[in-house]
């Protein structure tokens, strides 16, 4: 029989204690108060749109009241699916939460053919910064169009077929151009972009006539006088915009407003949630947020529960697949 050296003896009672406060250290971290470390927010959008911007104060308050890192991460494409799904497989434990625009909770189950998540089922719904808005129909500063019946009037006249862009099929720019569409018999060709500051830098310097983007992408070549505004799709004009009239009031009713919100991975728990929609509701409230929004053209939401953005999220999807059905826009 083998005996050991003393030294060995020794050290096996110190490695089991090691190993034993390794344990509780661990346990700590998973039993301590939410949030420990810091959290990342995956946003669908390119840097520089309504979205990301949106995102971005909201993430810099959060950080603040939260006193954690609460960190951006872009991943645009897809028309939002890329940052959806990464968010519905992640961990429900309050550190990878998704900032998202509406259309890919309420228009991509109505437009792609093997969606890999369930707006419903996949998430769970935390809070909405944004008040309900619209996007912006533009063209291009050369085009002799200043209103919607002047470019419904220029599209038909022209003897080529024209192009638009927006960021993605399935987006909310392209399903508000394509119900424009049916509803006025033009005929207009899609040119689908990965985020919407792409699709206006292209407008802007004149490589498609037409556009259908967000309202912040288009500011700067608003201000310069590249682009023109022409339509707003949505219930009310934008702040960014506020000379140009909604579809409605040119006599094209559209009503679907787009939104921003906070979702987190299905099974989050409810402290979390309720930690997180406390957090942004208290920013929604404070004057100078307020007033941080209004210096970003952005309109705040009002303070809402997270059952109040689940109701939205099954209201909209059914209203969304109405415009669908009219726009005759199929599943790809």
């Amino acid at each position: 029989m083998h005996s050991q050296k003393p030294g060995a003896r020794m050290a096996l009672p110190a490695i089991a204690a090691a190993l034993v406060c390794a344990g509780a250290g661990a346990a700590h971290a998973d039993t301590a108060p939410y949030p420990n470390r810091p959290i990342r927010v995956l946003v669908p959008s390119g840097a520089g749109s309504v979205t990301d911007q949106t995102a971005r104060l909201v993430a810099e308050r959060l950080s603040v009241a939260l006193k954690k890192p609460v960190v951006v991460d872009n991943r645009p494409g897809a028309n939002g699916i890329i940052a959806s799904e990464m968010v519905a497989r992640a961990e429900p434990d309050g550190y990878t939460l998704l900032f998202t625009y509406s259309a890919t909770m309420t228009v991509n189950p109505w437009t792609t053919a093997s969606l890999p998540y369930d707006p419903v089922k996949d998430f769970t719904p935390i809070a909405r910064p944004s008040a309900p808005g619209g996007n912006l129909l533009a063209v291009t500063s050369t085009v002799p169009v200043h209103n919607l019946k002047e470019l419904i009037a220029y599209v038909k006249a022209s003897p080529t077929e024209l192009a638009y862009c927006s960021w993605g099929v399935g987006s909310g720019g392209h399903l508000a151009m394509e119900y424009l569409k049916a509803k006025t018999g033009i005929r207009v060709r899609h040119v689908p972009y990965k985020t919407a500051v792409q699709c206006t830098n292209d407008l802007a310097a004149g490589h498609v006539t037409i556009a259908f983007t967000d309202s912040m992408s288009a500011l700067p070549h608003l201000k310069s006088g590249r682009i023109r505004g022409v339509a707003v799709s949505g219930p009310e004009r934008l702040l960014p915009a506020p000379n140009v009239p909604t579809m409605g009031e040119q006599g094209v009713p559209f009503e679907q407003a787009s939104w921003l919100a906070l979702f987190g991975p299905k099974g989050l728990p409810t402290p979390i949630v309720s930690r997180l929609n406390a957090e942004v509701n208290r920013i929604l409230q404070s004057r100078e947020e307020q007033q941080r929004f209004a210096s970003m053209y952005l309109k705040p939401g009002k303070p809402s529960t997270p059952d109040d953005l689940g109701q939205l999220v099954r209201a909209d999807l059914a209203a969304w697949g109405d415009v669908v059905k009219i726009a005759g826009v199929t599943p790809q």
